[in-house]
């Protein structure tokens, strides 16, 4: 292999073009496929536009070879039960298996003066390819993270009629899925994911995701390629969201390709909110430059905000290319955030901590893998996600080392809902050597070289930093998860190709480096994983920039039954003193115990009652782990991370919705948890808290603490005119000695309330605390509540609902509001709710927003509750 060092501006000069062009479409209709093994001729055959393709099966493009037999119904849904176990592995049956062609045709020409360039944006794991005849590549491509751009001008058909044909060869090795995480370590060789050979959470991907798995497209363009535009923004000071605005500064360079044999003359401008910067360019015939734009400043500039802080100004921009005829020869268009990311140590935490534009950010974070395990990527999918995640009031996903850098899409929608991205490159302690594993084919030495291939592991980071460096919402840079990438890697990344492509964001080695979080504890530097007792996230201390913490994710009845088989509905039973009994296909899908938290509610009496406990616990745990961090921002914590919200594929563990996008209600304890402007209950000291999570002060908020107990009787133990700061967490009210007697004999309700002048609530939280024994007593006898339920339609896709919970009975607790089809009941998904498994105390009323997709039909709206039984409601117009 060539020294890294010798080669690194090779590698910097060589990574292929992609972006938005002049002209451009998505070859995505009209593929088909063929086993290379039922395949004779070779690829100019195929691809001649004449040969036909008899017996070849319709293809999925963009997708995976599983994603294709999948559509054909050659294959069961691996999601479902144990059909998985029913498809092959590549591992036992072998590479050729899984091998296969994908050919389309495609009609198109080029003008005199024209140039057509056909564009790869990801394939898995190396392909040959071939348009009309010829062969495109004079050696495989190789690399899943490694777009791939070729002229084919000169192969064209002038008929116009063009067949493509590809190849695609799966990952080499492939990894033996022997129960390990990444199986037995081996796909790590690959410069590619880690997940597909299994982990805690998934179980494997039989064909490794092999295939054109992201979006192939034809541009056209003049005699001048513009590719990866580079647009840097700049925000000096401590700014805020709201009011004027002292200038930002815009920077803009790009790389111009000229294909031709001739000299290309012409002007590269760039143009933002009105204005525009440029430079005349001279371009020699088969050149590559870069051309760096003067600074343009940018008057009283609308910023971008972290969900939470402020809002997500876009400013749409256009770079170009232009001849003296300003004809336009190339143009890539964009949406630009203009803020600034900082970061700095803070030395009471010893922990970094981030700013933006100039403020400080308590980070409250969400461990992402990947949307779908399968590869079956959408706008619309991660539209759906992203915005979840900014319900749960988080501020960033970190995209986790085993996985992938995500899709340009996925950049966009974070860019929309205001969630910060940390961006891990594709390495794992698991797989990568850090520990000491029976399960692992090579020992830590040889594992702790993988990849096999380091060359191609830092072009494939060059050509990925270039594709997504320009959305505002990525944040940090990370080189491995809980371990280093080898040295030859990460020294060339760190100290040359980020500086030089990137140089705005931090860079941290590996996930839980002592350079973001000290590990005075020892260990791993994150976890616990699973269910803590609630006072546990408040009085433990656990690292002051937790990357990852987390617990259960169990949905209701109606997600398990998606997945699991009538069969295997069956509640798992915990025994303290012996092994809990668990049914074979949650085993499967990975479930992660619930074990004693369920039996304060009373031991279920069906699966369905167990799914419904276990949403208590949901809420309840993932509300106390925000809260409990939040207690102690910038004194203990800078941030946390949660171990995870989203899973790509059935699991049962580490989820705030589910794989079918059906929230659980873990989703809105966050969201209740997350808030911006929070008061909360400390059970630990029986304070009650406020955590002001925006760079707003706040006077004049009446702070009310009330009890009610089963019955519904209130009893109101204060109400004080409060005020808070920016940035902070503050302490105001015991209320210990009077908790302990109101709950000591059924437990009972803690409501806590911040309202503004207009008697308007900024905050809201419901507890439902246990008995003097810990039990929830009362709540297992509390009688039902007459819920009164409307709907009525604000807009198209928009509802406005209402409980309302008459006088002189109890509490209405924890409901859950569902949009569902009016014929057969079933859920709508996507939906999102303002609030959900919200409680209604007796003689009050709540609404909440929903919003959803329009359908051809009405929709109804279904509630059901703790103690209020299930009704449905037509939404009135």
């Amino acid at each position: 292999m060539k020294s890294i060092k010798h080669s690194l501006l090779a590698l910097l000069l060589a990574v292929p073009c992609w972006g938005q062009a002049q002209t451009r479409y998505e070859l995505k209709t009209g593929w088909q496929c063929s086993p290379m093994a039922k395949t004779k001729e070779d690829g100019t055959v195929l691809s001649s536009p004449a040969y036909p393709l008899a017996g070849w099966m319709p293809a999925v493009v963009p997708g995976t070879v599983l994603t294709t037999l999948l559509a054909n119904k050659q294959i069961p849904d691996p999601f479902y039960g144990m059909n998985n176990e029913k498809i092959p592995d590549v591992y036992h049956v072998g590479r050729d298996h899984y091998t296969y062609w994908f050919a389309t045709d495609f009609q198109e020409t080029a003008k005199p003066g024209e140039q057509v360039w056909l564009n790869f944006r990801g394939i898995n794991y190396s392909c040959d390819v071939y348009l009309n005849g010829q062969k495109l590549t004079n050696r495989p491509h190789t690399g899943m993270f490694l777009r791939k751009t070729f002229n084919i001008t000169p192969y064209l058909q002038k008929s116009g009629k063009n067949r493509l044909a590809v190849i695609v060869h799966p990952p080499n090795p492939v990894g033996n899925p022997n129960g390990g995480q990444g199986g037995d370590g081996t796909i790590a060789r690959n410069v590619a994911h880690q997940y597909v050979a299994g982990w805690d959470w998934i179980q494997p991907v039989r064909d490794r995701n092999t295939g054109i798995w992201d979006k192939v497209t034809i541009e056209k363009t003049g005699g001048v390629n513009l590719k990866n535009p580079h647009v840097v923004t700049s925000v000096p000071g401590i700014r805020q969201p709201d009011g004027p605005q002292q200038p930002a500064l815009v920077g803009t360079s790009a790389e111009l390709e000229n294909p031709t044999t001739v000299r290309q003359e012409g002007t590269l401008r760039f143009t933002i909110n009105g204005q525009t910067v440029s430079k005349k360019v001279s371009l020699a015939p088969g050149t590559t430059t870069t051309v760096q734009l003067p600074t343009l400043t940018l008057a009283n500039p609308r910023l971008w905000w972290p969900a939470g802080y402020g809002n997500q100004h876009l400013y749409p921009a256009t770079v170009q290319f232009v001849t003296g005829t300003q004809r336009v020869l190339d143009e890539e268009t964009m949406q630009v955030g203009v803020r600034e990311i900082q970061t700095a140590w803070n030395n009471t935490t010893r922990s970094r901590q981030i700013s933006v534009n100039g403020q400080k950010v308590f980070i409250k974070g969400a461990n992402w893998i990947i949307s779908d395990a399968m590869l079956r990527f959408s706008p619309e999918r991660y539209n759906a996600e992203i915005r979840f995640h900014r319900d749960m009031n988080l501020n960033l996903i970190r995209i986790w080392g085993g996985a992938l850098t995500e899709r340009p899409e996925f950049y966009e929608a974070c860019d929309r809902y205001g969630l910060l991205v940390m961006q891990d490159f594709w390495g794992s302690g698991d797989c990568n050597g850090r520990w000491v594993d029976p399960a692992k084919k090579d020992d830590q030495w040889t594992r702790r070289k993988y990849p096999d291939d380091h060359g191609l592991f830092l072009t494939s980071a060059i050509d990925q930093i270039k594709m997504i460096r320009n959305y505002a919402s990525l944040a940090m840079w990370c080189g491995g998860n809980e371990i280093t990438l080898p040295q030859d890697i990460m020294t060339p990344l760190r100290d040359s190709i980020l500086p030089k492509l990137d140089g705005t964001r931090w860079f941290i080695d590996y996930s839980n480096s002592d350079e973001m979080s000290y590990n005075f504890l020892g260990g791993n530097g994150d976890g616990p994983y699973g269910i803590q007792p609630v006072e546990r996230f408040w009085s433990y201390r656990t690292w002051p920039f937790n990357s990852e913490v987390g617990s259960v994710g169990v949905g209701d009845y109606t997600s398990l039954a998606r997945f699991i088989p009538a069969e295997n509905m069956v509640s798992p039973v915990y025994r303290p003193s012996g092994k809990s009994q668990v049914d074979s296909v949650w085993n499967y899908h990975k479930y992660i115990g619930y074990d004693a938290s369920i039996d304060p509610y009373g031991a279920p009496a069906d699966v369905r009652d167990f799914a419904r406990k276990a949403q208590l616990v949901n809420y309840d745990q993932y509300r106390a782990l925000m809260e409990g961090f939040s207690a102690h921002m910038w004194d203990w914590y800078t941030g946390t991370i949660i171990w995870k919200t989203q899973n790509p594929w059935t699991s049962l563990r580490g989820q705030m919705y589910d794989y079918y996008l059906d929230p659980n209600a873990g989703l809105y304890g966050l969201h209740s948890g997350s808030e911006p402007l929070h008061i909360m209950y400390n059970p630990v000291d029986s304070l009650v808290m406020v955590a002001n999570n925006t760079f707003r002060y706040h006077r004049d908020m009446m702070m009310v603490i009330q009890v009610y107990d089963m019955a519904g009787k209130d009893s109101t133990l204060t109400q004080v005119f409060s005020e808070i700061g920016p940035t902070l967490v503050r302490p105001y009210v015991p209320i210990g000695r009077t908790i302990k007697a109101l709950t000591k004999e059924k437990g009972a309700f803690l409501r806590l309330r911040l309202l503004d002048l207009n008697r308007q609530p900024l905050s809201e939280n419901i507890y439902w605390l246990p008995d003097a024994k810990g039990n929830h007593s009362g709540l297992q006898q509390l009688a039902k509540a007459s819920v009164q339920l409307s709907a009525r339609q604000l807009a198209p896709g928009r509802v406005e609902v209402m409980l309302a919970n008459p006088a002189g009975g109890p509490m209405a607790f924890f409901n859950r509001i569902s949009l569902v089809d009016a014929t057969t009941k079933t859920r709508m998904l996507p939906v999102f709710y303002s609030d959900n498994y919200l409680s209604v105390p007796p003689g009050e009323k709540k609404t909440i927003t929903v919003e959803y997709t329009p359908t051809t039909t009405a929709p109804l709206v279904s509630l059901e509750g703790w103690n209020v039984p299930e009704q449905f409601t037509p939404i009135q117009r």
